[in-house]
C-alpha cells in the first residue's frame, strides 16, 4: 500500500508539473459556460451529496470511474486540469494519495477536506477507518458543512443550497433510525468482514465488527489471523462472512468455507455501478446485517 500511494504521488506531482507547464498560468474558469459551478468530488460518496447540495447550480465530475477501486485512482492529465478548474474539490485527505497530491499543488485554497470536517487521522477513535460516510448521523454533519461551503462559493444560490441540504439530512436522519430500530433486537452483534471498512456503522448501531484484514483491501492476512478469525466466527454462531463490491470474494468465501457458512456483500459505498444511490445501498446493507444478524 505504502509503496502505491508514494508512487501515485509521484505521478500525480509530474502530471501537474506539466499541466501547469501548458496552462500558462492563466486564471481558472470556475463555471461551465451555462453558469453553474463545476465541482469535482475524489469518490462516489462525496459526489452524491455534491451533486445533491448542489442540484441544478452546480456540475459535479467524479474522479474515480464507477466499478474502480478509489484507493488505487491515478490521476490523468485531464483529470488533474479539472481539479485546476473547479470552484470547489470535494476530498478526503488520506484516502487517495493522487488527489491530496494535486489539491497541494493546485487547489489548496478551494479544497473541502471531509477528514477536516469530521477529524478523521491515523490512530483516531476508529484507527484511522475513512469510511465516515457509513454511519448517516456522522455523514449528515459533513453535509451541513459542505453546504455552506458551497453557499460561500455561490452566494446567490446559498438559500437554495441551504434547503437541499436539509433535506438530504433528513433522509440521513431517517435512514439513522431505521438501522437503530433494525438493529435493535439481533441474536447476534458481531459482523465479520473481509477488511476494516465498518467501523463507523458498527460503533453507531453497538456492533462489534471483526475483520479478517486491516484497512487495507489489498492487505493479505496472516494464516494466524484467518485462524483466529474462524475459530471466533464459530464461537459467536456467525452466519455470514462479509465481502465488499469492488475487491475479490475470495478471502471472505474461503473463510465461510472453512466454518460452513455463507459469504454475502456489505458494500462499502466506495462506488456504485448498477443505478443505485447511496440510500439505496444502505438500505439493501441493513436488510443484509438483519438476515446476518437473526434481527427480529
Amino acid at each position: 500500500m505504502l509503496r502505491r500511494a508514494v508512487l501515485a504521488g509521484l505521478t500525480a506531482g509530474s502530471l501537474l508539473l506539466s499541466t501547469a507547464a501548458c496552462g500558462g498560468g492563466e486564471p481558472a474558469e470556475q463555471r461551465q459556460a451555462d453558469g453553474r459551478l463545476r465541482i469535482v468530488a475524489g469518490f462516489y460518496p462525496l459526489q452524491y451529496m455534491s451533486e445533491r447540495i448542489g442540484a441544478e447550480s452546480a456540475v459535479v465530475t467524479n474522479l474515480t470511474q464507477g466499478g474502480a477501486e478509489p484507493h488505487d485512482l491515478e490521476l490523468k492529465p485531464s483529470q488533474l486540469a479539472q481539479i485546476s478548474d473547479a470552484a470547489l474539490v470535494v476530498y478526503l485527505a488520506g484516502f487517495q494519495p493522487s488527489v491530496d497530491e494535486a489539491v497541494r499543488l493546485q487547489a489548496k485554497d478551494k479544497a473541502f477536506d471531509v477528514a477536516a470536517v469530521e477529524q478523521l487521522a491515523a490512530g483516531g477513535e476508529h484507527g484511522g477507518d475513512p469510511h465516515v460516510w457509513l454511519d448517516p448521523v456522522r455523514f449528515a454533519v459533513i453535509v451541513g458543512k459542505l453546504a455552506e461551503r458551497i453557499a460561500a462559493v455561490d452566494p446567490a444560490g446559498a438559500d437554495a443550497i441551504r434547503v437541499r441540504a436539509a433535506q438530504l439530512q433528513d433522509e440521513l436522519r431517517r435512514l439513522d433510525e431505521e438501522y437503530a430500530a433494525g438493529l435493535q433486537t439481533c441474536a447476534r452483534r458481531e459482523i465479520v468482514t473481509s477488511h476494516a471498512a465498518f467501523g463507523y456503522l458498527a460503533a453507531r448501531y453497538h456492533l462489534t465488527q471483526v475483520p479478517i484484514s486491516g484497512l487495507d483491501p489489498d492487505e493479505e492476512p496472516s494464516p494466524q489471523r484467518v485462524s483466529q478469525v474462524a475459530a471466533l466466527a464459530k464461537e459467536k454462531g456467525v452466519t455470514t462472512i462479509f465481502f465488499e463490491t469492488l475487491v475479490s470474494p475470495k478471502l471472505a468465501e474461503t473463510v465461510a468455507k472453512e466454518i460452513g457458512v455463507k459469504a454475502a456483500v456489505l458494500d462499502p459505498i466506495e462506488g456504485v455501478e448498477d443505478g443505485s444511490d447511496y440510500v439505496s445501498v444502505m438500505v439493501r446493507n441493513l436488510a443484509a446485517l438483519r438476515e446476518a444478524l437473526g434481527c427480529t
